[in-house]
């Protein structure tokens, strides 16, 4: 819980893993780019989008809803797919994807 006061912290416990999907697809847009839903049945544990900007920038993200935890195979992936050389990020609230999408606004 940390920082945020117990009720703060409730009402973050109730937000959907799906809206936090849909806010990152609408800004991914935003910047006209395009976040495919990604799954890979031979493959679990990938994570859920993959992020498309333009200038060839290329990355995956894992959502989660507020406070979230990876399960043991995500981790694994994740990791792997970092050792490829690729981003990889775990969002869980729509500030650290505005956070994390920032830096891709000013090219």
């Amino acid at each position: 819980m940390g920082f945020l006061k117990k009720d703060k912290f409730e009402k973050l416990k109730e937000v959907k893993e799906s809206k936090i999907e849909n806010y990152l697809v609408k800004e991914i847009r935003k910047l006209k780019g395009r976040a495919y839903k990604f799954e890979s049945p031979s493959n679990a544990g990938v994570p859920d989008r993959l992020c498309f900007l333009p200038g060839g920038v290329s990355f995956l993200i894992e959502t989660k809803r507020p406070e979230g935890k990876l399960r043991p195979l995500q981790r694994v992936q994740i990791n792997r797919i970092k050792g490829y050389g690729q981003i990889v990020e775990v969002l869980d609230t729509k500030e650290k994807i505005d956070v994390f999408l920032d830096k891709y606004k000013r090219r």
